[in-house]
């Protein structure tokens, strides 16, 4: 038994409306068009930018996050990560669409790594717009001790050979920007300070859900409307001040995804297509 098996099985809906203005200013702010208007495909991914959960500061951690307790677990471990996901495309999204989430937390599991002691939490997301569901996800957040040693920057290094490439200059602005878009107040994205005294990074730290956005955008160009799947998952963070190389190679049914920055790789990803 564990202290936190009451909340497995947990569920909770919201309901809200596609906005094609916050998809082009994403759009625009990864260097696209934005044209986006209502009664086009949303683009993959964009449904982060909704759905809000906007708490009063009463109800913030002091990292920036909503407080614990409530629908998540109240994990005593300090720090909070998006560690990965998997999702299934069903069906487009379209703008103007009002859609419903319903979001159930489906495992929590307590693990001992070379950090320290880790619990991941399981979330699932369905996501139905009409007839049934459109998009499911499960999202794998990782709470984590806290931190003791300063992580060091990465070397920069030349792009890697990828078949597909795509070098990003991850700077402040664009951090903010996504920030904003996806209301995640967690301080290591915009906060130098405190990431740098409090939890220890050398830099601003580039979210995991914008470095899956820009794969998944990569993937599109290079596959088309095909994919019906991706899945994610962090290995090292990556920071603000070096470039962020996005690459990928075509598989015999999707393609295998990277982000790098220095000589590991910060991300990895698959997309699966329905050829």
């Amino acid at each position: 038994m564990s202290e936190f098996d009451d909340w497995i099985g947990r569920s909770i809906t919201a309901s809200d409306t596609l906005d094609p203005a916050r998809c082009n200013a994403l759009d625009i702010a990864l260097g696209g068009a934005g044209d986006l208007r209502i009664g086009d495909p949303m683009p993959l991914l964009d449904h982060w930018l909704h759905f809000w959960d906007v708490k009063p500061p009463t109800e913030l951690g002091s990292d920036g996050h909503p407080a614990k307790g409530g629908f998540l677990p109240p994990v005593r471990l300090p720090r909070r990560m998006w560690a990965g996901g998997r999702l299934s495309f069903v069906k487009p999204l379209m703008l103007g669409q009002e859609v419903k989430k319903t979001s159930t937390i489906a495992s929590i599991a307590e693990k001992e790594g070379r950090s320290g002691k880790l619990v991941f939490v399981t979330i699932r997301h369905d996501f139905e717009a009409g007839e049934g569901v459109a998009v499911s996800e499960e999202q794998d957040l990782v709470y984590r001790e806290p931190a003791t040693e300063r992580l060091a920057m990465p070397a920069p290094e030349d792009a890697p050979g990828a078949a597909w490439r795509q070098t990003i200059d991850p700077d402040p602005v664009l951090l903010f920007r996504y920030s904003a878009l996806t209301m995640n107040g967690h301080r290591i994205h915009y906060d130098r300070p405190y990431a740098i005294e409090e939890e220890y990074y050398p830099g601003l730290v580039v979210h995991g859900p914008l470095q899956a956005k820009l794969l998944i955008r990569l993937a599109v160009t290079n596959l088309g409307d095909t994919i019906t799947g991706f899945d994610f998952r962090g290995q090292q963070p990556a920071f603000d001040g070096l470039p962020l190389h996005v690459c990928g190679t075509a598989g015999d049914d999707g393609a295998e995804l990277w982000t790098q920055q220095g000589e590991g790789k910060n991300m990895v990803a698959s997309a699966r297509t329905d050829r």
